[in-house]
């Protein structure tokens, strides 16, 4: 092999590799580790009285579902003089106050933000009228069966436990997308969830659903600057305060698919860049010798995820400059293009839903990939959008 070869062996190597680590290596070493007990295990202690709960949901112009998301929560199964349900407006403008002010008789309170300031300044200013000991957090586009919420807060019984992640359940969009759009995330998110399982047998995980977790009152007193994830930054605070932060696979709340594997793409591109804020934010978590299970833990979940990209496109490179000698690279060059072509085609079709199954989920994948890229340029360049839009996702049945 000439030096040129070399480096293109070694740039074909080094993403296969990193791959590997990110999407197999890291969830068989979580098995076995989880196996084997090598640390806590993370079951929940002797249950004793259901704690008091204050469930909080920022919306900003959600008129069109706030006023569902609300009946759900007064009904879930849990008592309703231990259960504070807060409604924060982030400058609402279309009727949402006045919806939430319609259910105050029922025990709904809301707090307006006069000037709209994003997502996590809106959590912040809820901070002094929170009134239970476990703090909840969802949206409003989030519905939950009625025994969520008591299996999702049962864990605190464990006093190690600070943090509870619920389970994300991808559900399709309401009849006017239909349930086939964006196939792909619904399998991703399955992937993830089982993650935060694995991560949870391990020791804790290193980032809450940013539609469901509840989190003990002193950690979530904290407050999180306006660009960065109040979810990610959650679970790291719980790890830097000394608790261990779950995920609970039997609190089920069920989240409506985003309609496009287009908007989708700047879901992500938006919360990956807060990510990368907010790990910068709280870059001691990622010291070995002070904390090595969560360090551990970001650089495979979290870090080698988002240098995937990069390392493909090096990979590619390095695959055409070897197929020029090397049969085995020119068919994985081709294979590698027909997957990208079929992931144009997704991303042409998504104007055109549903997308057919065989485009959709290299659409999707691709898409996330490029938007960990795009991210990750954003924060290089200080890009910060501490203006929080909602993901308009299609309506739950």
């Amino acid at each position: 092999m000439s030096l040129l070869q070399t480096v293109a062996a070694s740039l074909v190597l080094g993403g296969i590799l990193l791959f590997l680590h990110a999407y197999l290596a890291y969830p068989a070493a979580l098995w076995i580790l989880g196996r084997l007990k090598w640390v806590a295990s993370g079951d929940a202690g002797a249950p004793g009285e259901l704690p008091h709960v204050t469930i909080t949901v920022p919306v900003h112009n959600e008129g069109h579902q706030v006023g569902a998301l609300i009946q759900n929560l007064l009904h879930l199964d849990y008592p309703a003089h231990r259960r504070q349900i807060l409604i924060v407006s982030d400058a609402s403008s279309d009727g949402t106050d006045e919806i939430v002010r319609g259910f105050a008789a029922q025990g709904v309170e809301l707090l307006r933000v006069e000037e709209r300031g994003g997502k996590s300044l809106a959590e912040n200013a809820a901070l002094p009228h929170l009134r239970g000991d476990i703090v909840v957090n969802t949206d409003a586009s989030i519905r939950f069966p009625a025994e969520s919420l008591q299996r999702l807060v049962s864990v605190f019984s464990d006093p190690g436990v600070g943090l509870a992640s619920g389970r994300d359940v991808s559900v399709g969009a309401g009849s006017e997308d239909g349930g086939e759009s964006n196939l792909g995330e619904s399998g991703y998110v399955g992937y993830e969830m089982a993650i935060r399982s694995l991560e949870t047998r391990v020791s804790g995980i290193v980032g809450a659903s940013g539609c469901y977790y509840a989190i003990r009152k002193e950690l979530h007193a904290a407050e999180v600057p306006a660009a960065l994830s109040r979810d990610f930054a959650a679970a790291l605070n719980t790890w830097e305060g000394g608790f261990r932060p779950v995920s609970v696979p039997e609190a089920v709340c069920w989240v409506p698919r985003t309609t496009s594997i287009r908007r989708e793409y700047g879901r992500k591109v938006r919360t990956i860049t807060r990510g990368m804020d907010t790990l910068r934010y709280k870059k001691a978590l990622l010291n070995p010798l002070r904390f090595p299970i969560p360090a551990w833990m970001l650089l495979s979940h979290k870090i080698c995820r988002w240098a995937l990209p990069w390392a493909g496109i090096l990979a590619l490179a390095g695959l055409a400059v070897l197929a020029l000698s090397y049969p085995w690279a020119a068919g994985l060059l081709a294979l590698g293009i027909l997957f990208l072509v079929l992931a144009w085609i997704g991303w042409f079709l998504d104007r055109r839903r549903p997308v057919p199954r065989a485009f959709a989920i290299p659409a999707f994948l691709v898409a996330g990939n490029l938007a960990a890229a795009h991210a990750f340029v954003r924060f290089v360049r200080g890009v910060r959008v501490p203006v929080w839009e909602p993901t308009r996702r299609g309506l739950t049945k």
